[in-house]
């Protein structure tokens, strides 16, 4: 942005403008203390239908917009290889993603904790969820932020099937929870989501291009990491490739990564920080070995249940001509499918009634994609779809390189279904689905079931369709763990540094040392929060008093 190029230097350099590298970058320029270079392998965020809400159905799967990863296959899900997409735009995969706000049970930062993260439990990080929260909704307000930059909205489209649905899990003895997001996660209700005015809330919309008003933030599109440069065992910048031509940026602080996942793991490798032997087999130089990054990939694999339903769903409303009378409704700023996130109704509840907490989170939409899908052609019928998976999954996975060319994606395995634990969890919450889906209160919408279908009853047969017809939720976390030096795995401290170097740190996704019973985009804007003030040595705000875990 009309720098010299040949010398460039910043105060910080963030790789990735997702969901935590546009807050963080935002957090870091405040007050025009401090200058930053924000590099975004992907295009600037001006496609409309990643700003209309229904527009992901579009962006999903579009290479203008995202990653288009692919898993090895899956031995758990009959050997089948998945799209892992991610985002790859300003806004990241909260771009490209399905809108739900959702931050996790308090017993899963407590774990985080538990196992040498120093102050990274519930008490901890819930002022960084309400820093950056705006709700816009009912909410209690010992947990829940109203002056944040993200607004967090409530459902305002409403359907007599979903209001059946939720009378049908009370029926069954769960109760109604109009904030799972405040002190009880337990129960049915609607999702609050990521939405206002219509249109969808992204960090980078949020936080990122308004801080561009003070300056001090130069953002680089389609500008791709290759890798992080050192001198010795201190990181100092990153090389890129844009428009064709190698080039590089210097960080006078600090490096941080905020590519995901995916991406974070896989450039710390292309690096020289990981796994001695993987590097050296790709000609790698070493420059600090480090097992555990790319190892700990974790990710919710879910089953979608469809059936037929009785009058008209969102499958109807989205063809003409009732679509014409949707779009006028939305260009108004009424009601509209156009303004609807793809999950409507939410259940959280328990594999087991001895459970303290719920381990089962279940999506609930009036519609229906063909063989069950999430994002393409919805089916001809009127539908519904009850989507079920396992909040903490235990299989581990794992992201490895197979080039130092940063233009080859590594590889990627989530070894779904691998844990036994995982299986059985899941296979509870097929049964459950099925009966939310065949309560009296749901009766007069529901003709019959399409997905698994009526031959399906016994545990293997259900246990095989969902191997064959699961499906990941795009939830990866994991691959660059925090923990403290004596666990064999961290690849970051709880001050979220990369061990063995100095300069470097890690704020995204993949440093979560376990999956939050979530939805994980809310997370990951509590974690770039948390890192802001680690970076910049604030003093954390006040624990959360009225709660003990």
């Amino acid at each position: 942005m009309g720098r010299d190029r040949a010398a460039d230097s910043f105060d910080f350099v963030v790789v990735g403008a997702g969901s935590a590298g546009s807050l963080l970058a935002s957090r870091l320029a405040e007050g025009g203390r401090h200058t930053v270079c924000v590099l975004e392998a992907g295009p600037p965020d001006r496609s409309p239908f990643i700003h209309i809400p229904a527009g992901y159905i579009k962006t999903l799967y579009n290479p203008a917009y995202t990653w288009q990863f692919k898993t090895e296959p899956v031995p758990g899900a009959d050997g089948r290889r998945f799209a892992t997409t991610q985002g790859r735009t300003l806004g990241g995969s909260g771009a490209i993603n399905g809108l739900v706000y959702n931050r996790g049970q308090a017993a899963d930062f407590d774990h985080w904790a538990q196992i040498g993260n120093h102050g990274w439990g519930y008490a901890d990080v819930l002022p960084y969820f309400q820093r950056t929260e705006r709700r816009l909704g009912e909410g209690d307000e010992a947990y829940r932020g109203r002056t944040g930059g993200f607004a967090v909205s409530d459902l305002d489209w409403r359907h007599p099937i979903c209001d059946a649905f939720i009378a049908g899990a009370e029926g069954i003895g769960i109760p109604r929870n109009s904030d799972y997001n405040g002190a009880s996660q337990a129960g049915v209700g609607t999702f609050q989501r990521a939405i206002h005015r219509g249109r969808r809330v992204s960090t980078a919309r949020a936080f990122l291009i308004p801080a561009m008003a003070e300056g001090g933030i130069d953002i680089r599109t389609n500008a791709q990491a290759a890798t992080v440069l050192f001198d010795a065992k201190r990181a100092t910048g990153v090389s890129y490739r844009q428009g064709g031509a190698d080039r590089t940026v210097t960080a006078r602080r600090e490096v941080i990564l905020c590519g995901g996942a995916i991406n974070s793991p896989a450039l710390l490798q292309r690096s020289g920080v990981g796994p001695a032997a993987l590097l050296a087999g790709l000609g790698i130089g070493v420059v600090h070995d480090l097992a555990g990054v790319g190892e700990n990939l974790r990710d919710h694999y879910a089953v979608r249940m469809v059936a037929r339903a009785k009058g008209l769903t969102i499958n109807n409303f989205a063809r003409p001509p009732r679509l014409w009378a949707e779009i006028a409704k939305w260009a108004l700023g009424r009601p509209s499918i156009l303004a609807l996130s793809p999950s409507l109704v939410h259940v959280f509840w328990k594999s087991d009634p001895a459970l303290d907490v719920p381990d089962l989170q279940f999506t609930f939409t009036p519609a229906s994609f063909k063989a069950g899908g999430i994002a393409g052609m919805l089916d001809d019928f009127p539908g519904m779809t009850c989507g079920a998976w396992q909040q903490r999954p235990e299989s581990l996975g794992y992201v490895r390189l197979r080039s130092a060319d940063p233009s080859v994606h590594p590889e990627i395995q989530p070894n779904y279904l691998a844990h036994e634990n995982d299986r059985r969890v899941l296979l509870a919450g097929i049964k459950l689905a099925r009966r939310l889906m065949t309560t009296p209160e749901l009766a007069p919408f529901y003709d019959r079931e399409e997905l698994p279908g009526a031959d399906a009853r016994t545990d293997d047969e259900l246990m095989h369709w969902a191997r064959q017809q699961g499906s990941t939720v795009f939830h990866l976390i994991g691959a660059c763990r925090m923990g403290p030096a004596s666990d064999p795995t961290a690849v970051v401290d709880d001050r979220l540094r990369v061990q063995g170097v100095e300069g470097l740190r890690v704020a995204d996704s993949s440093i979560m040392p376990s999956m939050p019973s979530a939805n994980t985009n809310a997370s990951t804007l509590m974690i770039a929060e948390k890192a802001a003030d680690m970076i910049l040595g604030h003093t954390p705000p006040p624990a959360f008093a009225a709660y003990s875990s």
